[in-house]
């Protein structure tokens, strides 16, 4: 699967939307797969859909989830005018309490391994006034990237999957209620990670959570993520010392508290190794005031 394999920044972009409204003629589809789920929703004309050796074609209104790591490739049928919406984003971003809330991410797990659930879901199945606005929504906000962007995307997408979820439910493909408890995957580490980043991370520690041994992770995590664990956690370390430094009154070390860094001389050494300048020059730069 290496050679099909097409990566995506998880960390510093979450999310992508666009409308596709035309084909690379001197470079066609091809299948591929990544870690992110994509959504498809065709707006006109046909596309045919292949995803894990499964072929479908879509037509005007229908909508696709196609898993993550499923290999899959889309095609546009190029005898009509066409024009489709895709997203693509990590499901462990949409988390919410994890006892009182579904965890969207091993709803969609637990849809991949059931037999009976098919990555199509024709437009007569859907609510089609959420979907096309959920799909306008997210492209609208990531092309200009206004002020909370990222959050109108997470709650519009969070919108979509729970109705995704019902639709599980009610063709008895879902058996739980989607929380989970104990062990963690690998997958989901980095859900983990971001919510427990003001706390001490250790990646032995991680590893262990995961039931695998230090080596395997660290190898398995830099093959998802495209860096080590430990650049992973100061990474979101440093992108919430961002939103601290802009959007708080808190002081060097109250943001060196909340986010995870021993102290004020360590979140400066990271925040510059990341961003090459110090939080004090960051905060300067980007201050509208």
């Amino acid at each position: 699967m290496s050679q099909l394999y097409e990566h995506i920044d998880t960390l510093n972009s979450p999310y992508e939307a666009f409308r596709a409204e035309y084909i690379y003629r001197n470079d066609p589809p091809r299948p591929h797969w990544h870690y992110y789920a994509e959504l498809l929703y065709v707006e006109s004309g046909r596309l045919s859909v292949e995803c894990n050796e499964q072929r479908v074609t879509m037509n005007e209104g229908d909508f696709a989830f196609l898993h993550a790591q499923a290999i899959h490739n889309v095609v546009p049928d190029l005898t009509s005018k066409f024009r489709y919406g895709v997203i693509k984003f990590d499901l462990s971003r949409l988390t919410g309490s994890r006892f009182f809330t579904p965890n969207l991410r091993a709803v969609a797990e637990q849809a991949r391994r059931s037999p009976d659930a098919s990555f199509l879901f024709p437009k007569e199945t859907i609510d089609s006034a959420l979907f096309s606005r959920v799909f306008n929504t997210c492209i609208n906000e990531l092309s200009n990237r206004r002020y909370g962007s990222d959050l109108m995307v997470y709650s519009n997408l969070c919108e979509l999957m729970v109705c995704l979820a019902r639709i599980w439910q009610s063709q008895g493909v879902l058996t739980g209620t989607g929380r989970t408890a104990g062990v963690e995957g690998i997958d989901s580490i980095v859900e983990y990670i971001d919510e427990h980043s003001s706390d001490i991370l250790l990646v032995t520690d991680l590893a262990k959570r995961c039931g695998m041994s230090y080596s395997n992770f660290a190898l398995k995590f830099k093959q998802m993520y495209g860096r080590s664990c430990k650049e992973y956690i100061e990474l979101v370390r440093v992108s919430k010392a961002e939103n601290l430094l802009l959007f708080s009154d808190l002081d060097m070390t109250g943001i060196s508290i909340e986010t995870g860094f021993a102290d004020c001389s360590h979140l400066i050494k990271v925040f510059k190794k990341w961003k090459g300048i110090t939080p004090k020059q960051y905060k300067l730069q980007n201050s509208r005031f």
